[in-house]
């Protein structure tokens, strides 16, 4: 059984070298094992990419008003439906994630794998098209494949 922890953004350097600095090993677990979930969505552009993450910025919003939490479709703009203290809060909470273009999401896990250490990466992507997720995350698939060295596994 592994322990968990979840760990806000800002802190997540942080407590990954204080999880393996301070870990214990058991007869479970001998060593340290450390699984990173991140917001992940990647597109064909920066701006794109940018257009679909306001689903998960929407979605964070209302959560933080209290309202329901549906995905909801993607806007161009989010300065409409925030105040600043809402979007400083949506911002900090989401600071973490990586979106962008294939070349903007590489860079963004590479530097996350090498300010971690993780042992696995979890990818979530929240779109409200389906079809954007998909194809989000057989650009992450690819991505992943080149940083790893294991081949090309994204078709197009």
């Amino acid at each position: 059984m592994r322990s968990q922890r979840n760990i806000a953004p800002e802190n997540l350097n942080a407590a990954a070298q204080f999880y393996r600095e301070q870990f214990r090993p058991s007869k479970v677990l001998p060593k340290p094992y450390l699984l990173v979930a991140v917001q992940v969505i990647a597109a064909e552009t920066d701006p794109a990419a940018r257009r679909l993450f306001t689903t998960p910025q929407q979605r964070l919003l209302r959560a933080i008003r209290g309202e329901p939490v549906e995905l909801l479709p993607p806007v161009d703009s989010m300065e409409h439906l925030w105040h600043d203290a809402e979007r400083a809060a949506v911002e900090n909470r989401m600071r973490a994630a990586i979106v962008g273009s294939d070349a903007t999401v590489q860079g963004g896990l590479e530097r996350l794998v090498s300010d971690t250490h993780p042992d696995e990466v979890i990818v979530v992507t929240e779109t409200y098209e389906h079809f954007d997720r998909v194809d989000s995350y057989r650009r992450v698939a690819h991505i992943a494949a080149k940083i790893l060295g294991t081949g090309d596994t994204y078709a197009g």
